[in-house]
C-alpha cells in the first residue's frame, strides 16, 4: 500500500510540473505578444502613444540619466520630446517569467533612428530591457523600461 501511494504521489507531481510548464510557457507567449504589439504600435502610432498606451500606472523608465515615474509622467515626458523624426524598432530575444505568472521581463536589441534637417539618418543600437506586470484584466503591461 505505500509504495502505491508514493507512485500517486510521484505522478501527480510530475502532472503537476507538466501544468506549471504549461502556464509558464502560456505566459511567456503572452508576454512575447505583447512586446510585439508594443513594437508595433510604436510604428503606426509612434513612440509616446506606444509608451503611454502599455505603460502600468506605476511604471518607471530611465531616460536621460533620470527616473520618471508613473504612467502620466512618461506620458508627459514623451509630449515633450520631439520625436517627428524618430523611428524605434525593437524585438525581444528573451523572456522569463515569475512561476506564479505576475512578473516577467524581455529584452532584447532595438534601433533609434533619427532623420537629422539634411535628411541624414542617424542610428543608435543597444540593449533593451523591460519588467511586465500581469493586470487584473490578464493583459500586461511595463512597470520599467
Amino acid at each position: 500500500m505505500n509504495k502505491s501511494i508514493i507512485i500517486l504521489l510521484l505522478v501527480l507531481t510530475a502532472c503537476q510540473g507538466n501544468v506549471d510548464m504549461q502556464k509558464i510557457e502560456q505566459w511567456k507567449a503572452e508576454i512575447t505578444n505583447t512586446e510585439h504589439q508594443f513594437a508595433a504600435v510604436a510604428e503606426e502610432k509612434g513612440i509616446a502613444a506606444a509608451f503611454y498606451e502599455y505603460a502600468d500606472s506605476n511604471a518607471a523608465i530611465k531616460r536621460e540619466g533620470k527616473v520618471i515615474r508613473g504612467r502620466e509622467a512618461i506620458k508627459k515626458y514623451y509630449d515633450s520630446q520631439n520625436l517627428a523624426n524618430v523611428r524605434l524598432q525593437w524585438t525581444p530575444s528573451f523572456v522569463d517569467v515569475s512561476t506564479s505568472g505576475d512578473l516577467g521581463y524581455t529584452y532584447g536589441d532595438f534601433i533609434y533612428s533619427e532623420k537629422d534637417s539634411t535628411g541624414k539618418v542617424n542610428e543608435t543600437k543597444g540593449i533593451f530591457h523591460t519588467v511586465w506586470k500581469k493586470q487584473k484584466d490578464g493583459g500586461w503591461k511595463y512597470v520599467w523600461d
